[in-house]
């Protein structure tokens, strides 16, 4: 039985080099070459065998100098073949050449070490037999076929994503790389221990049939029962930290990407969805935890336990082993092939059913035609004719269904029936015992439900792995923007500058939003920024503030680029307040000072005091402990831009921006904020930038800079703009007569100026 060993060996080698040949080359071609190769190495190898040294006479040193030769012709086969297919097919078809040379030799030559009295002679012999080689090309077939149909994936034109993510997946998994270790020693453990009741029943079987006593009996069961309940506890024990290491890899992956879709720039929020955002960080990873919780826990538990089933059944019987190797492939693909055929044919019923329906419905639909025609019984009999169709397809759909609950059935029957058959004659010859053979049966029943149950669940454990792909894409993700340096120092001034920049967004082309724009915001200075919508004013507030990067020119602060500035650092000391500033669903104390060490309550009072809204404060319930609803939704508009700008005076800004944010207010407190900004404390140590579409509410600024189209068209203080009757006078004419009005903002995306 040691030449059917090598049989079966070389049927797996031989797997690699047919299937490689056929996949790219041109099918009559691919042909050709398939029956080529095949005939040429039946001759090889009949040639080999008949002019070489005899069984006896060092078949293993023989076996790899054919095994050399071999390799080169296959190797050259395969690079002639290659080019019909590629660099791609190259490699898998030198790789299968390889295989195909060079395992054999290796078999014979284990064999050689390990039972140096065994069949490695015969072994080597039967190498060249034409039955042999017959026998290799069917389990080729079917092991390709196998591996077409339950695990596409790893055939041609897979894609390289999921590969990808998985790799993403075990690299995340490093920090619980030891108590992964740990989790499979308690699955080597338990699988071990697993193995003890079908040995220990052949044991026992033995036993009873040598009637040894009764004392040995009572320990083989008493050894079984150890084994099994030592092998529950360390399952339970393996299960509990699995779910335990898993949840926590979880909530550190979760909270990973999180971090990482924070640190993107703001344009990466204007080109994707928030929902579609939220769903990858959220719902993505939770599919693939439920998915990879349950399925690769049991994916493990199959590969371990059906590595040591076989290994169990090689240790009992190397022979009935490579039996059931060779039968396994045939076993799990019919039914496979059966089930495909089946669902094949139930598709074709229910088109059929929908063709029928499709006669009902225009029959129905045109009724009165039918009826002015007296068409009834052709009507009736079109549709019976479908109908006739439907059931043939039913009938033969009956049989298949049939055929599906029944070769998995015939198939298992039928190997095992085979291997008592076999295992049957190995005992009669004393090559294995009854106990032994009980003890086989039992691991292959074992063997072929957990295959099975194996190659159910690696394709939900690919798509758990799958739908972690673009979570994983933005934790990967490099931001479009230059990382924050380290420069925080203690005296900045606050000197501002846009020197000649020139900025377009990502999604709109090469139309420039802004062209060559040069400003200076000097400390102690109020500058305002007016100019119809669509001019680029909000765009010049999102360049200050870092949220994107010009394409041309710089940004400076103090004559150092905003880059080179510490991230926290610098958006405290360049504080901005909104037109629609957005509040979070916490209490109005913590928004004002959101982002912030921990402030005293008198600084929040103060900041709120400067701006007018510790006034409507102090007058609520809660006061400062108020809830402001999801996104500020529980108080006003007016009220929201006063708490912005009690958020934006608490960080004691070296420059402030208000991009129309005081559009809301009313009358009361917005003077109380204009003599903030105009008269304040820190009013000579502060740059103000004022943005605004109420043209008067910036009358008082030190210099008003009039943008269009992308430029500043027109600079200057209020009188002398006024004087000039540009841009300025036009449309300050316009908003007293009622014609201009609008709202500005940060680019969002949509509404970007």
């Amino acid at each position: 039985m040691t030449r059917k060993a090598t049989q079966d060996r070389r049927r797996s080698e031989a797997n690699l080099f047919p299937r490689s040949a056929d996949s790219r080359a041109p099918a009559a071609r691919g042909r050709n070459s398939s029956w080529l190769g095949g005939f040429q190495q039946f001759v090889a190898l009949q040639l080999a065998w008949r002019w070489g040294p005899s069984p006896g006479g060092r078949p293993p040193a023989f076996s790899w100098a054919v095994a050399v030769g071999r390799g080169v012709a296959l190797a050259l086969a395969a690079c002639a073949l290659a080019r019909y297919g590629g660099g791609e097919l190259r490699a898998r078809l030198l790789q299968g050449a390889v295989v195909l040379s060079f395992q054999m030799p290796g078999y014979i030559s284990l064999q050689y070490l390990f039972q140096p009295t065994g069949g490695a002679p015969e072994l080597a012999y039967s190498w060249g037999r034409s039955d042999v080689l017959v026998l290799n090309y069917l389990v080729v077939v079917a092991v390709t076929l196998l591996w077409h149909h339950l695990l596409p994936s790893g055939g041609r034109g897979s894609e390289k994503k999921p590969s990808a993510s998985l790799g993403c997946l075990i690299s995340s998994m490093r920090p619980e790389a030891l108590r992964f270790v740990a989790i499979t020693v308690l699955m080597v453990m338990s699988s071990m221990g697993e193995m003890a009741i079908p040995y220990y029943t052949g044991h026992v079987t033995d036993l009873i049939a040598s009637k040894k006593e009764a004392s040995a009996f009572t320990r083989a069961l008493c050894m079984m029962s150890f084994f099994t309940v030592g092998s529950a506890v360390t399952e339970f024990v393996c299960d509990y930290l699995y779910n335990t290491v898993m949840n926590r890899f979880y909530a550190r992956l979760q909270g990973s990407i999180f971090r990482s879709v924070l640190r993107q720039e703001i344009g990466f929020f204007s080109t994707n969805r928030t929902g579609e955002i939220t769903s990858r960080v959220s719902s993505d990873i939770d599919a693939m935890s439920e998915g990879l919780s349950r399925e690769l826990n049991l994916l493990l538990w199959y590969l371990l336990r059906g590595l040591f089933l076989y290994t169990m059944m090689l240790w009992l019987s190397v022979p009935l082993a490579l039996f059931v190797t060779m039968a396994l492939p045939f076993i799990l693909l019919l039914p496979k092939l059966s089930g495909k055929f089946y669902q094949n044919l139930a598709m074709q019923v229910q088109e059929s059913l929908a063709k029928a329906n499709d006669v009902a419905m225009e029959t129905f639909q045109a009724i009165s035609t039918v009826r002015s025609f007296a068409n009834e019984d052709g009507a009736a009999q079109r549709y019976a004719k479908k109908l006739q169709e439907t059931y043939k397809l039913n009938k033969v759909e009956a049989v298949a269904y049939g055929a599906s609950i029944w070769i998995p059935e015939v198939l298992g029957l039928a190997l095992k029936v085979g291997i008592l058959f076999y295992g049957g004659h190995l005992v009669t010859q004393g090559n294995l015992s009854s106990g032994a053979l009980v003890t086989f049966v039992l691991y292959e029943m074992q063997l072929s439900t957990v295959l099975r149950a194996f190659l159910s669940s690696q394709p939900r454990v690919q798509k758990a792995i799958g739908s972690s792909e673009k979570a994983f894409e933005y934790m990967n993700r490099t931001p479009q923007i230059k990382p924050s340096g380290t420069l925080a120092p203690t005296d900045l001034k606050g000197h501002m500058v846009l020197q000649d920049v020139s900025f377009s967004y990502s999604n709109n082309g090469n139309s420039l939003v802004l062209k060559g724009v040069s400003l200076e915001l000097h400390p102690g200075t109020v500058t305002a920024l007016v100019g119809p919508s669509g001019s680029g004013k909000s765009t010049v507030v999102a360049l200050l503030q870092r949220f994107y990067e010009p394409q041309q020119g710089q940004v400076l602060l103090d004559g150092r680029e905003l880059s080179e500035y510490e991230h926290h650092f610098l958006h405290r000391k360049v504080a901005l307040v909104s037109q629609n500033p957005v509040l979070f669903a916490r209490s109005l104390r913590a928004n004002i000072v959101y982002g912030l060490e921990e402030q005293s309550q008198g600084k929040v009072i103060e900041a709120s005091r400067r701006v007018g809204v510790h006034r409507f404060i102090s007058r609520m319930s809660h006061g400062y402990d108020t809830n402001a609803g999801e996104a500020g939704g529980q108080i006003s508009g007016g009220q929201k831009q006063g708490v912005a700008l009690a958020q934006a005076l608490i960080r004691d800004p070296k420059v402030l921006i208000l991009d129309d944010a005081t559009s809301a207010l009313d009358m009361e407190s917005q003077q109380q904020v204009e003599e903030e900004i105009y008269e304040g404390a820190a009013r000579c140590t502060r740059s103000v930038l004022l943005i605004s579409h109420r043209l008067r509410s910036v009358e008082r600024a030190d210099l008003i800079l009039v943008m269009e189209d992308g430029e500043i068209c027109e600079k200057g203080t209020y009188k002398e703009l006024m004087e000039q009757k540009g841009l300025y006078w036009q449309l300050l004419q316009k908003q007293q007569n009622g014609a201009e009005g609008g709202s500005n903002g940060i680019p969002n995306g949509n509404n970007r100026h």
